[in-house]
């Protein structure tokens, strides 16, 4: 049986047999004098640099075979890495010679007919299911509290080869069936009336009840109205908020009704993203008063950050015993038209409505005719058990449902799906799907299954686009998308010890300084300046070197910048002195790349390499010692950052690869490891200069940010498509992508970087467009 090596090239083959792939290059009389001029002193003439030979084979079938060494060429060419820059470099015309001659001859890549790529088909992950059942059935399901973590791939929990569903996993998806359809299908009838009061009307000064310090004493108030009198229960939906570990901090919540306490608890650390509080009150018809009493109990020790309680929503239930009752929220959601009939054929003419207009926002597609009478039948059979209600017939079948591959998985219909030479422009459903799990996070809306139903999605894309980004839930797109590109997911939990990096006496006071609602102001910082870029279709090369940034009074206070009140986040305008601009200044980047009680020059160079130029280098290898042996081999003497790395790349294992990060690194060493600005370090004053392995040198930060906006700006905007692509896409980027990314990166240039206009292009190009076959019809014949 062939391996897979030869089913991959002979799939390639089939599906490149007509393509019109040569370079119209010779090797011996176009390429090899290059090769021979610049690459054979490390590369050539008996001389194998990192493991690679260009003349060791034997003849032209073998050189072309060779796909593994020509990647390493095509990739350092692209880079500029190769030749090191302290060598004669090719010209560009040279550059471009190899390169295409690499991509036609050695990849057979057809620019004119680009292969769309493999993608398996993809599980939802969490975020994607949570969002799903939430937006579409009015669920409060917390996904991360009911599945295990998803894996990543490529920087991402997007990617469809490694969401793989376990035994464990599918009977924690039946269960999360049957809760979800428990919330929003009422299998008993009709229920008490229930308002909700928002934690926010809930007022004590200026404060609400969304942020209710352990701390101060008080009631938080609110005024509300019932139609009735009599017996009502009060139910708070709350959260712990202000520590991601345990403390000693402690408060009691009273809750008052009309100036009568009517239950009290103790409050605490507690990681529960939802804890409850019941009580029973007697109201009058008209107005009545609500109250929530913070009552401070044990103060936090020493160094521990301070408690808040945050409400969500308070239910106000009832009247308890009275005539009146109705169904909750979200019951019209299902039941369109109400109660059911009370005849047989009704009920399953209703059944039929309910569960064909459901299964198609379920399936994300028109839901078969077989499938449909199945789950008919299921529903119905249920429906006439002695003592069922019609109701719980449909919630057997939307248990089914959300049970079924087809809800679990985005699958994507082909008409030849085992023929890998058969490529196609996926139908207009599956287009609307990969739209909105792209930008959404979520299953696609009435109007993208109205315009995929008429076949007008993919004629009127970019409006659809613009509609999509405009709406709040495109919020997702960039807190999923930043927040894995950039790791700000990671920056409200990373260990880190301010006590230690700050060096101060007072280590409570430093606790307070940097404390939870500083993490989350600095992911916030990263995550509000890519959405404004996308929303006001700026260039994405303010990410870069922007004069202006997004900040709180908290994060402001943080950073030492004057003048910004209030909680919520802004645009910034930064003084012209200002040591911030760029996402290389952000305290999330800064925090995340760096150590526990120290600064990472290794981390932030390699985050640059990988995040924005897209050159990460080869791991490491291993045994590598730390940085930390070099410091004790010369504890008597006080060392500065640069100095330590110095010591350690004197190793040859370790010199090659970290004299294309450390640079990077040093030149952020200005910002501790909390971000905070400083000039010295052991009382020695710090050095920034450096120089990027493409050979451009730079002095300071703000000089690297501009020449990485500048001079390297498509490599950037080369990093930035492909991890879009991948996000999107659910798969790496592999070589017969180059022509959609080198297309896309053109045209990013030529139009200064506009990120609208970014996504659009992703939207458009063929590997999002369309796809082939998986199967080898070759072999099979």
């Amino acid at each position: 049986m062939p391996d897979l090596k030869t089913l991959v090239a002979a799939s390639l083959l089939v599906f490149t047999a007509n393509a019109n792939a040569a370079s119209g290059l010779n090797f011996e009389k176009d390429i090899q004098p290059i090769l021979e001029r610049y690459c054979y002193d490390c590369h050539g003439d008996g001389v194998e640099k990192g493991g690679l030979a260009l003349d060791q084979h034997k003849n032209s079938a073998e050189r072309l075979g060779d796909h593994e060494n020509w990647m390493v060429v095509w990739e350092n060419l692209r880079a500029q890495l190769m030749p090191p820059a302290k060598k004669d470099q090719p010209s560009a015309a040279e550059r471009e010679k190899v390169m295409r001659w690499v991509e036609r001859d050695v990849f057979k890549v057809d620019p004119d007919n680009p292969d769309p790529g493999r993608v398996t088909i993809r599980r939802l992950n969490r975020t994607e299911y949570e969002n799903t059942v939430n937006d579409m059935l009015g669920a409060r399901f917390e996904a991360d509290e009911e599945f295990p973590p998803d894996d990543t791939g490529y920087g991402f929990d997007t990617i469809g080869d490694v969401l793989s569903l376990s035994p464990l996993l599918l009977e924690k998806y039946l269960d999360a069936a049957e809760k979800i359809v428990d919330q929003v299908v009422p299998k008993t009838g009709p229920r008490l009336p229930t308002q909700e009061i928002p934690g926010e009307r809930f007022r004590f000064q200026k404060a609400t009840g969304r942020r209710m310090p352990f701390a101060q004493a008080g009631i938080y108030e609110h005024g509300h109205s019932v139609k009735q009198s009599g017996r009502y229960r009060l139910r708070v939906e709350m959260r712990v908020i202000g520590s991601m570990e345990a403390t000693s901090h402690s408060a009691k919540l009273a809750l008052r009704a009309n100036g009568r306490e009517l239950v009290r608890e103790d409050l605490s650390w507690d990681n529960r993203k939802a804890i409850y509080l019941t009580g029973e009150a007697d109201l009058k018809g008209g107005a009545n008063t609500f109250g929530l009493q913070i009552i401070p109990a044990a103060n936090p020790g020493e160094g521990e950050h301070p408690l808040q309680l945050s409400v969500r929503t308070v239910y106000l239930q009832g009247p308890i015993g009275g005539s009146k009752s109705e169904y909750p929220r979200g019951y019209h959601v299902i039941f369109p038209d109400g109660a059911p009939p009370d005849d047989r054929e009704g009920r399953e003419v209703y059944a039929e409505k309910i569960l064909q207009r459901m299964g198609t926002y379920l399936f994300r597609r028109p839901v078969d005719e077989s499938t449909l009478q199945r789950l008919v039948a299921l529903a119905i059979a249920h429906d006439r058990e002695a003592g069922v209600m019609f109701e719980q017939g449909i919630a057997r079948a939307m248990t089914a449902m959300l049970s079924s591959p087809r809800f679990l998985f985005r699958a994507e219909i082909q008409a030849d799906p085992n023929d890998p030479g058969q490529v196609v422009n996926i139908d207009e459903f599956a287009l609307a799907s990969r739209l909105s799990y792209f930008l959404w996070s979520t299953t696609p809306d009435a109007e993208l299954l109205k315009a995929a139903e008429a076949g007008d999605l993919r004629r009127n894309l970019r409006k659809h686009i613009d509609r999509m980004l405009d709406d709040s839930k495109a919020r997702r797109f960039v807190r999923n998308f930043v927040g894995q590109w950039l790791q700000t997911r990671d920056v409200e939990a990373i260990a880190i010890d301010p006590r230690r990096i700050l060096r101060i006496r007072d280590r409570g006071k430093a606790y307070r300084i940097f404390n939870s609602s500083v993490r989350k102001a600095m992911r916030g910082e990263t995550e509000y300046m890519f959405g404004h870029l996308v929303a006001e279709n700026r260039s994405a090369l303010d990410l870069l070197n922007a004069d202006y940034t997004f900040l709180n009074s908290t994060l402001a206070k943080f950073y030492g910048i004057k003048g910004v009140e209030g909680y919520e986040m802004r645009k910034v305008q930064l003084p012209e002195d200002s040591h911030r601009g760029g996402i290389l200044t952000h305290g999330s980047i800064l925090l995340v790349t760096s150590n526990p009680t120290r600064t990472s020059p290794v981390k932030r160079g390699l985050f640059v390499l990988e995040n924005i130029l897209g050159t990460p280098p080869p791991p490491a290898p291993p045994n590598v010692p730390e940085l930390e042996e070099a410091v004790r081999r010369n504890r008597d003497q006080r060392l500065t950052m640069r100095e330590a790395l110095a010591l350690h790349r004197e190793a040859p294992l370790c010199n090659s690869c970290h004299a294309r990060f450390d640079s990077i690194g040093l030149a952020m060493e200005n910002f501790n490891a909390l971000g905070i600005w400083r000039e010295k370090e052991n009382d020695l004053t710090i050095d920034t200069r450096g120089q990027l392995a493409t050979g451009e040198k730079f002095e300071s930060i703000r000089e690297l940010s501009n020449l990485l906006a500048t001079d390297r700006r498509k490599d950037f905007y080369r990093c930035l498509t492909e991890k879009l692509l991948t996000y999107a896409l659910g798969r790496g980027m592999e070589y017969y992508d180059t022509p959609t990314i080198e297309g896309i990166v053109d045209k990013l240039d030529a139009d200064r970087g506009r990120m609208r206009h970014l996504i659009y292009w992703i939207a458009e190009s063929v590997p999002f467009q369309k796809r082939r076959g998986d199967g080898n019809r070759l072999l099979k014949d």
